[in-house]
């Protein structure tokens, strides 16, 4: 019976014999001796019980999951009461719905390991079990990247798992007074989608009360891989191997037995920094026991419930211990103090839970979206899409650059451009899988926010994105005999840019910024460009011109639904008539505030100008779009908080 058939009830007790009580919590592989053990002082009684509520408003998911202050989950204050609980519940019933009005049977339970992931886990767990969900599965610790999350639901048990619970607020920094986050998973291991996460902030706005456990004790998160404990008569906790489905997944579409080989190389070296997030026991367990590569490779790979009071969203700005231990200076250029020969290979970021990357060599930053696009032009080199001829199918968000487009085009790759947010790629890597439409598998995509994937999973992969750069540099290298100069990272963007053109990127993070000042912006922008008459915008000295303006809104090529409000996109030409282009939209994933972003984009073909840093080559398409709307004058802000 679905729960809120149950709101008048103000308790049901489930009863159960003092044997089958004291076993509630006592791992079931244990010996006799430890089980007496576990035993002693545990309670003789464990209730289902349904507590009234009241709904809490704000509980409308972003782009990826609902993100607030811990405090806020903490319920520390009364107008938050119950907010775990409240939230768990409402995405329950949700899942019930779509579920043709039948509780889920196994559910995945996962966090990045931020500050307040194991207390909140225990009350997922009892509100999990008191509804009725036969099996959850836990990774030991409790921490698991979000890539390896959508990996279990779609292999372990042949998938058996139809939903994922993620304690995670991804980039966002973790501890007291930073940010604590869920999102939902569906039965293919892809982010809810707007469908979902609506009915599921509908469901906030007229909850009335939630099933939880009472009288029990904690899970121990740390218990061995494969112990169980019987929260109820119907309900069992699994803890699992974090690692085991997502690195037989990385199996399939790499070849590990030559990467080892090639990591064996003295001349190659890689440094991976996990900026003390779930990724980093990933790396360790594929780039060193699995690829031999030695720990020296690791950087900041033990995660912290604080993420070392670091702020984990791998850009220039946040990763500068990489950027510089890479030969590069802040803003992405070479540092030509550096000396070449003490610089890694290879260099690469994850962020807070794991999916997201960043790519860089010695002396040369990888922007995501050329990345992304340089991945594609080098397909041959990764063997899950040369083994199927190519990818068929690819993709980027609307504010990525269009470096991807061309390659796609020239390579004759169908090709789309999509909302901000990893849902909107679900669709075309699931077409066939649940659609039974046109087969884009295998599949690749990215964003310019460093994340980059396949449809391996369903979810952005930043270790993915690392063994795909190595396969790279292993098949450029194949030639070359050691004590031969490498072919490196900056060979390989060198000549993609010679063969189709730099696409100078980057972007202008306001933060923070007042959430009505932020909108007046929008708006400005939709009523004088997108709008407006742009005749009349005034020249100035740039000598840069805007041509026009557009609002993005998409229609889905898989299921037909809309997505409107996608963004503002600006078209600028320059005065030699080089094209170029700003798109300015608010961000869905910060947690108080507003944050406005800038993306900026020049397209250049002359070879002869491709090493200018981006910041610098794109410094007058910055200040002629942000005196066009007015930000100063708007929001206060003379600067960007962080250009990325």
């Amino acid at each position: 019976m679905k729960f809120s058939h149950l709101a008048a009830a103000a308790v049901v007790l489930v009863s159960c014999t003092p044997s089958s009580c004291i076993d509630a919590f006592v791992p079931k592989n244990l010996g006799a001796s430890r089980l007496a053990k576990l035993a002693f002082g545990m309670s003789s009684t464990a209730s289902v019980t349904e507590v009234s509520t009241v709904p809490i408003q704000g509980m409308k998911p972003g782009t990826s999951g609902l993100r607030k202050k811990v405090e806020i989950w903490q319920a520390v204050d009364e107008e938050n009461k119950n907010y775990v609980e409240n939230f768990i519940q409402s995405l329950l019933d949700t899942a019930t719905d779509a579920n043709g009005g039948k509780m889920l049977e196994t559910i995945i339970v996962a966090g990045d390991g931020r500050y307040y992931n194991a207390e909140a886990m225990q009350i997922i767990c009892r509100v999990l079990a008191a509804n009725g969900v036969a099996n959850v599965w836990i990774p030991k610790s409790g921490i698991m990247s979000t890539p390896a999350v959508s990996a279990v639901i779609r292999m372990r048990e042949e998938g058996k798992c139809q939903g994922g619970i993620v304690l995670t607020a991804s980039h966002n920094p973790g501890g007291p007074g930073e940010d604590f986050g869920i999102k939902y998973n569906e039965g293919f291991g892809q982010p809810a989608g707007e469908e979902f996460t609506d009915k599921l902030y509908e469901r906030s706005l007229e909850i009335s009360s939630f099933k939880t456990l009472e009288n029990t004790d904690d899970i121990d998160l740390n218990a061995e891989v494969g112990t169980s404990f019987a929260l109820t008569d119907t309900s069992t906790v699994t803890i699992i191997d974090p690692f085991e489905e997502y690195v037989d997944c990385l199996k399939e579409c790499f070849d590990f037995d030559a990467l080892q080989n090639f990591c064996q190389r003295p001349d190659f070296s890689i440094l991976f920094d996990g900026m003390h997030g779930a990724g980093g026991p990933f790396a360790k367990r594929v780039l060193i026991e699995e690829l031999g590569m030695p720990e020296s490779s690791l950087l900041r790979c033990d995660p912290r419930p604080d993420f070392g009071k670091c702020h984990p969203d791998p850009n220039l700005t946040y990763a500068a211990d990489l950027v510089k231990k890479m030969g590069l200076n802040g803003d992405g250029s070479p540092d030509t103090s550096a000396d070449p020969k003490s610089l890694p290979t290879l260099g690469a970021a994850n962020d807070g839970d794991g999916d997201r990357n960043l790519i860089a060599g010695s002396g040369v930053f990888v922007t995501p979206s050329d990345s992304l696009a340089m991945i594609c032009d080098n397909w041959e080199a990764i063997p899950h899409f040369a083994k199927a001829g190519g990818p068929r199918g690819v993709a980027r968000s609307m504010p990525s650059s269009a470096a991807l487009d061309v390659v796609a085009e020239a390579r004759d790759i169908p090709f789309f451009s999509t909302p901000t947010g990893w849902k909107f790629f679900g669709n075309l890597m699931s077409s066939k899988e649940m659609f039974d439409k046109t087969d884009y598998t295998p599949f690749l995509c990215g964003e310019e926010s460093f994340g980059t994937g396949s449809d391996h999973i369903r979810e952005k992969d930043g270790l993915w994105a690392v063994l795909a750069w190595m396969s790279i540099l292993m098949k450029a290298n194949e030639g070359v005999a050691e004590g031969e100069p490498l072919v490196s990272v900056n060979d390989i963007v060198k000549n993609h840019w010679a063969k189709y053109g730099r696409h100078f990127y980057c972007r202008y993070d306001f933060e923070g910024v007042d959430s009505d000042d932020a909108n007046k912006v929008m708006d400005l922008v939709r009523s004088s460009f997108v709008s407006g008459d742009l005749s009349s915008v005034a020249d100035d000295d740039s000598g840069i011109k805007i041509i026009s303006a557009e609002e993005f809104g998409y229609t889905d090529p898989v299921d037909g639904s809309q997505t409107s409000n996608q963004g503002l996109i600006l078209n600028f030409e320059y005065s030699n008539g080089d094209p170029s282009r700003v798109v300015f939209r608010l961000s869905g994933t910060g947690s108080a505030g507003a944050t406005i972003r800038m993306y900026l984009e020049k397209y250049e073909k002359d070879v002869s100008k491709h090493d200018e840093a981006a910041p610098v080559a794109l410094k007058n398409l910055a200040d002629r779009a942000l005196g066009l709307v007015q930000m100063e004058q708007l929001t206060g802000r003379d600067e960007p908080t962080v250009i990325t």
